[in-house]
């Protein structure tokens, strides 16, 4: 891992990259899962349009090398999650 200035470790390395390969694997499948909910109020083209943001979303992120940067976005996926498996939308 790269340091900072203040010494704190920023960068994120390959082993860092592999270790949440599975965390976000699984929050992206989840995330599309609960998208399919017939709780949520979206139409079938409203529905294809929040996968493809979710897409984009990830496809974005997997190129994130800041450690920090990428916690957030895992924080970020979680909460989602959180909101559709409560049947509202993010």
């Amino acid at each position: 891992m790269a340091k900072g200035g203040a010494g704190g470790l920023i960068w994120a390395t390959a082993e860092d990259l592999a270790r949440n390969r599975p965390v976000v694997l699984s929050l992206y499948r989840q995330i599309l899962r609960a998208l399919n909910s017939p709780e949520l109020p979206l139409g079938h083209a409203a529905r294809l349009a929040k996968k493809a943001e979710c897409r984009a979303i990830f496809l974005f992120g997997a190129e994130e090398r800041s450690l920090h940067n990428i916690r957030d976005l895992v924080d970020a996926a979680r909460h989602t999650l959180g909101l559709l498996n409560r049947g509202r939308l993010p």
